[in-house]
């Protein structure tokens, strides 16, 4: 690409500029100012986005957010958030006098300088589809390198990082509520602020809401008050952070102690299940603490929210989220929770720099959960977790495509939405990566000295994989093995990993040989399966059987109906199990199941059931118009992220 004579002034003050940080690290690894891609100055120019991040417009190698203070009022009746926010800004290059935020459908009613009142000049781009627009900012003239930016606005009743609920959409029926999920590039639409991972604030953030509703937030909350009728409540965050992370959640709660650290809290017709179900979090915390290393956030919340939150977790600082999907009556589907206590580490503490590098949060991740998962039930239940999902990462690759830029751990997302790239690839191509490299250098007793040293050294930053990379050859330079990683094809290439980990196959061979057992019967005479080897089965057990059933070719509905009488899959309440059991009568095209599948999914929001399932139902021809017509009726009530992407499955419009 042939740069002007401009472009490349600016790219030599901004590599001059990065190379006189080089050893604070911070600042050089946040703006490194080529990425793997390619991606260079000139990039900005054509689409307003930044050249560091294709998903955000902000230019934070320029000038920089350094703490948010959110001052905000919730207004169920229309929806929206209404009051301002006071941004810290610390100017990098003396040449500048602006600051480049991120913002999606707000409505600015005025932006000053917070400590004057002076207002200040500003500009708002015309909106790019599912980016929002670049918001630029004139800063105080004044002899200093330090700013603070107030600016009043309101939210949109359609912003993409809320979910408001009508009380039927509730446990209660009787009160609204309000959730967030700001990840990927959602919490733009929110508050206007510089909306890329490589940027790590501090904030606080005080919410007015009516008395009778709970106000929570990513952050540990130090007061509440009475005032006017309604609730003032101020939260504070001291650990920097992304934007993503910031979130808030407001309905009529309540909460119950589940370890010295941590309560879990919930609409109270399932405060008791939950309770149950996350009775042995502090045992999580503590295993991945032995793991990883200090617990730095204080508190360890859970939030169980509506079924139409999207996601099983999202890893929100002091607050995970979590889906009452999980609520399974024995701690069966726990499991989840560990991921996101994982998470304090693997994407809070370092986080990825752009969603490019996505799998240094959800590999790393989903590799810490596993070894959770082993210390706490056996190194052979660790394998068998990893071995089972190898076939869930194969069906993704090939409905992606092989070849496609996509299947690669590290992406091009220049013109690619993150929520369009999102899918299992980083978190089991990524975990599979770090087996992989735990083993090239002598097993854990190796390398989980070394995590512990990753994670102190690269804490509060934004990194990208070639810093990963980096430290890890200089951490293992002795070990001679490193020279048989093969980078390039493992980080780069398209499809499945190049190596499969050797993994106890165990527990897993038990199940084949009652898979085989029932492909092979014709049908005819009694089942071959009993109810001894259902109850001589794990519940992980049932999933991973029912997963390579779903895999098979289609089933007999016969041969499935007498399957139910030995395993009752049509009255279990576990949802991963349900989840596989309608897959499988949806292949067999057995009609009863099709609205039996419709009414789950029109309640149940979290896409890792709902995609798949809606993707069944309209590859059945006959079905096909009725799933869209499903789709349509319901698309209203679903959260953002998942209408938009069910959209594309079932190609139809916005």
């Amino acid at each position: 690409m042939v740069l002007n004579q401009k472009n490349i002034l600016f790219c030599v003050c901004v590599g001059i500029f990065a190379s006189l940080f080089k050893g604070t690290g911070y600042f050089f690894n946040m703006f490194s100012f080529y990425s793997p891609s390619g991606r260079n100055c000139s990039t900005m120019e054509k689409t307003g986005l930044s050249p560091l991040d294709p998903s955000s417009f902000s230019r934070p190698e320029l000038a920089v957010v350094t703490e948010i203070f959110l001052n905000l009022s919730v207004n169920f009746d229309k929806k929206i958030l209404i009051g301002n926010v006071d941004l810290s800004v610390k100017k990098i290059d003396e040449n500048v006098n602006e600051i480049v935020l991120d913002s999606s459908k707000l409505n600015i009613a005025s932006i000053y300088d917070a400590e004057t009142n002076d207002k200040l000049e500003y500009n708002l781009s015309e909106a790019i589809a599912e980016y929002g627009s670049k918001l630029s900012v004139q800063l105080p003239k004044k002899d200093s390198n330090s700013y603070k930016i107030g600016i009043k606005y309101e939210t949109s009743p359609d912003a993409t990082g809320l979910q408001w609920l009508s009380p039927n959409a509730t446990a209660g029926k009787k009160h609204p509520y309000l959730f967030s999920q700001f990840q990927p590039t959602h919490a733009r639409s929110v508050l206007p602020c510089q909306d890329t991972p490589a940027v790590k604030t501090k904030y606080t953030a005080t919410i007015s809401a009516p008395q009778e509703y709970t106000v929570l937030m990513s952050a540990i909350c130090n007061g509440s008050k009475e005032l006017h009728g309604g609730k003032l409540s101020h939260f504070v965050q001291t650990v920097p952070m992304p934007s993503y992370l910031i979130a808030i959640a407001v309905g009529v709660l309540q909460s119950r102690k589940i370890g010295p650290r941590s309560h879990v809290w919930a609409e109270k017709e399932i405060i008791e299940d939950c309770a149950f179900e996350f009775a042995e979090t502090e045992h999580q915390l503590k295993t991945a603490e032995e793991i990883c290393g200090p617990y730095v956030w204080g508190i360890y919340d859970l939030l169980v929210l509506p079924p139409s939150f999207p996601y099983g977790g999202m890893e929100n600082p002091c607050l995970t989220f979590v889906t009452p999907t999980l609520l399974a009556g024995d701690r069966s589907l726990a499991n989840v929770v560990a991921h996101e206590i994982a998470h304090s580490w693997t994407g809070n503490l370092i986080t990825n720099r752009n969603f490019e590098h996505f799998w240094l949060n959800e590999g790393f991740t989903v590799f810490v959960e596993r070894k959770i998962k082993g210390r706490l039930e056996s190194p052979q239940s660790q394998d068998f977790d990893a071995y089972t999902h190898v076939t869930e990462l194969n069906e993704t690759v090939n409905r992606i495509g092989k070849d496609s830029p996509l299947t690669q751990l590290v992406v091009n997302l220049k013109g690619v939405h993150p929520d369009d790239a999102f899918s299992i690839i980083p978190y089991e191509k990524g975990q599979t990566f770090l087996r992989y490299l735990e083993n090239v250098v002598g097993g854990p007793e190796n390398f989980e000295p070394f995590l512990r040293k990753y994670f102190d050294t690269f804490k509060y930053k934004s990194i990208e994989t070639k810093d990963f990379q980096d430290f890890f050859n200089n951490y293992f330079n002795s070990n001679p093995d490193i020279t048989l990683i093969d980078w390039k094809t493992w980080l780069y290439s398209p499809g499945m990993p190049p190596v499969i980990p050797d993994y106890d196959k165990s527990l897993a061979v038990i199940c084949d040989n009652l898979i085989e057992k029932f492909l092979k019967w014709d049908g005819e005479g009694e089942i071959p399966l009993t109810i001894d080897d259902k109850k001589n089965l794990t519940t992980n057990q049932i999933i991973y059987f029912l997963q390579i059933i779903s895999e098979a070719e289609a089933q007999p509905i016969k041969k499935l109906e007498m399957l139910n009488n030995v395993f009752g899959f049509n009255d279990i309440k576990n949802s991963e199990i349900k989840f596989r059991w309608l897959r499988v009568c949806i292949k067999a095209r057995w009609e009863e199941k099709v609205h039996v599948a419709l009414t789950w999914i029109n309640i149940v929001g979290r896409m890792k059931f709902v995609r798949p399932l809606y993707r069944d139902l309209y590859q059945w021809e006959e079905i096909k118009q009725r799933t869209v017509d499903n789709f349509l009726a319901n698309r209203h009530s679903m959260m953002h992220v998942s209408a938009y992407t069910l959209e594309k499955d079932l190609h139809v419009d916005a």
